[in-house]
C-alpha cells in the first residue's frame, strides 16, 4: 500500500501484539507501519471488552492497540457510544486503493484482530491465547468465519463507518477515569474530520450483498438510527418465514425465546423444514456464578424449536482431533441454498437488539447447477456460492471430501449429521480403543440450570447477559 490508500476498521476487541503469522508481523506492526507510510489509518473500537485483566484499567488491550496506531499517524477512538450493557460489536476491515479502485477489498465477519482468534481448520488453537473455560485447554480451538467483498458495497460500509465516527455525541462518560483512559490511548479530543467520499468501486461480481445493522435504542440516540435499527432481526424474520428445506446455523449462543420463536413457526408452517445447529460445548466462562445466566437461555431456546418440530432439528457441536472442544465464534446462516448471512451478530437477543451489529446477507444470481439456465432460475433455486459454502463447511465438520454426493441435497443432511454424531458419541462411551471415526461432530446437551439457579440466573440473563435494547412497546413481543 502507499501514501494516499485508506484503512479503515471497526472492531470489538483489538490486541496489538497478536502475531498474523507464526513468526510475526504483529496487529499493531501492521497497522502502525502503515500509518507511518503516509496511509490513511482510522479505526473504532469498543471501548471495553469486559477482559478479566491484572491491572487498573478495563479494556487494556484495546487501548494499547489504539496508542500504538495513534503514535504512529494513525486515528483510533475508543467508542463507548451504546446502550448501558451494550456494545459496539461490529466487525469489519476496509482498504482503498487511491489509484485502482478495482482492488478495494472488504472483510466482514466474527473475527476480531485479537487473541485466540488465529486458528486453521485443524484446530488446535492460537498460541497466544485467551483464558477461557478450562475444558477447551491452553490454546482453546476456534472456529470463526468473515466473507471478503469486493465492488460498490464497499462503499456502503465506509458509509456506515462514517455514520458512527461523525456521530457528535461523546465518545465516553466524562469521568476522570474514562478520560484518563482515552489520554492514555492518545485518542484525539476532537477527531479529524473524514475526507470527502470516494465514488464506489465497480462492479465485481454477480451476488447481491445487503447490509443488515442492529443498533440499540438509546438516550442520547444515535443520528443515523434514532429509534435504534434491528433489521438483522427482520432480515432474518423474513428468510424463515420463506424457509422450505433447510436452516443451518453456526453461531456463539442461540439464546432467547424471541430468536428461536422466529424458526419455530417457519418450522410448524412446514412440515418439510429441517433445522441444524452448530454452537460451543460449553459457554466460554462457565463458572457456578457465570455459567447459569448463559446457559438458561440456550435451554428454553432449543426445547421451544425440537417441540416445534420433532425430530426435524438437530442441535451439535464440535471437536478437534485430539478430543477437545472447538468453541464455534463463526456468525453463518444459510437458507435453502439460497439466501446467507455472515457477521458479528449472534442468535441471541443481544445481538438483535442491543450491540452495534453488522451482518451482510448475500444472494448469488449463479445457479448451483452447471448446467442451469440462468433466465429459469426459481426463487427457491440452489445458487452456487451458497451451495459451495454449505458443503465446504459441512465437509469440515463431517469429514467429508467436498466433492461427496451426499453434501449435494440438504434435505438428507440432518440423516447425515446425526448418523456421523452417533458414531463418534458412541467410539467415546466405548471406550475410544478403535481408530477414531471421521468427523468433528457430537449431538449437543446443553448442562442443565437446576430449580434454585433459575430463580437468580433467569433475572440476571435478561437484564446483563441477554439484554432487550428495544422499545419499550416491542418488549415482551416477537416483534422487531
Amino acid at each position: 500500500m502507499v501514501a494516499g490508500d485508506r484503512v479503515w476498521f471497526t472492531d470489538w476487541r483489538g490486541d496489538a501484539d497478536e502475531r498474523l503469522l507464526p513468526e510475526g508481523p504483529t496487529v499493531g506492526e501492521v497497522l502502525a507501519g502503515l500509518a507511518r507510510r503516509g496511509v490513511e489509518v482510522r479505526g473504532l473500537v469498543w471501548r471495553s471488552h469486559g477482559e478479566r485483566i491484572s491491572g487498573p484499567i478495563s479494556g487494556r488491550s484495546n487501548q494499547l492497540l489504539g496508542e500504538e496506531i495513534n503514535e504512529a499517524g494513525g486515528e483510533v477512538l475508543l467508542d463507548q457510544r451504546v446502550r448501558l450493557f451494550g456494545s459496539h460489536h461490529q466487525k469489519f476491515f476496509v482498504i482503498r486503493r487511491r489509484d485502482d479502485p478495482a482492488k478495494d477489498v472488504a472483510f466482514v465477519g466474527g473475527i476480531d484482530l485479537s487473541h485466540t482468534r488465529r486458528d486453521d481448520a485443524d484446530h488446535r488453537g492460537d498460541p497466544q491465547a485467551l483464558t477461557m473455560d478450562s475444558r477447551y485447554g491452553k490454546t482453546p480451538p476456534w472456529h470463526d468465519a468473515a466473507l471478503e467483498l469486493r465492488g460498490p458495497v464497499i462503499a456502503d460500509l465506509l458509509a456506515i463507518f462514517a455514520e458512527r465516527w461523525d456521530d457528535p455525541h461523546p465518545l465516553d462518560r466524562r469521568t476522570p477515569y474514562r478520560m484518563l483512559m482515552q489520554r492514555l490511548a492518545r485518542m484525539p479530543r476532537h477527531p479529524e474530520p473524514l475526507p470527502e467520499a470516494a465514488p464506489p468501486p465497480p462492479v465485481a461480481g454477480r451476488h447481491a450483498v445487503q447490509l443488515l445493522r442492529t443498533y440499540g435504542h438509546k438516550r442520547p440516540p444515535f443520528p443515523f438510527a434514532p429509534g435504534g435499527e434491528r433489521s438483522i432481526a427482520r432480515g432474518y424474520a423474513k428468510a424463515f418465514a420463506r424457509a422450505q428445506r433447510l436452516i443451518y446455523i453456526e453461531d456463539q449462543y442461540l439464546w432467547s425465546f424471541e430468536v428461536a420463536a422466529g424458526i419455530a413457526d417457519a418450522l410448524r408452517n412446514n412440515t418439510h423444514l429441517q433445522v441444524i445447529v452448530v454452537v460451543p460445548r460449553y459457554p466460554n466462562s462457565d463458572t457456578a456464578l457465570s455459567g447459569p445466566p448463559s446457559r438458561i437461555g440456550q435451554i428454553d431456546a432449543i426445547r421451544l424449536l425440537k417441540q416445534a418440530a420433532p425430530g426435524r432439528v438437530g442441535v451439535f457441536d464440535l471437536e478437534n482431533a485430539a478430543g477437545t472442544p472447538i468453541y464455534i465464534h463463526a456468525k453463518v446462516c444459510i437458507v435453502d441454498d439460497v439466501w446467507m448471512t455472515c457477521g458479528s451478530d449472534n442468535f441471541n437477543r443481544r445481538s438483535w437488539t442491543t450491540d452495534s451489529e453488522l451482518t451482510c446477507a448475500v444472494l448469488d444470481i449463479t445457479p448451483a447447477e452447471p448446467d442451469a439456465d440462468e433466465k429459469s432460475l426459481q426463487d427457491d433455486s440452489p445458487r452456487k456460492l451458497t451451495r459451495d459454502l454449505r458443503m465446504q463447511l459441512w465437509a469440515e465438520h463431517l469429514g467429508l471430501d467436498t466433492a461427496d454426493p451426499r453434501l449435494l441435497d440438504p434435505a438428507n443432511g440432518l440423516t447425515l449429521w446425526k448418523d456421523t454424531a452417533d458414531v463418534l458419541d458412541h467410539w467415546h462411551d466405548t471406550g475410544r480403543n478403535q481408530p477414531r471415526p471421521p468427523g468433528q461432530i457430537r449431538h449437543h446437551t446443553t448442562e442443565p440450570v437446576t430449580r434454585f439457579q433459575r430463580l437468580w440466573a433467569r433475572p440476571i440473563n435478561r437484564l446483563a447477559v441477554d439484554p432487550d435494547g428495544r422499545p419499550r412497546r416491542l418488549r415482551g413481543t416477537t416483534q422487531f
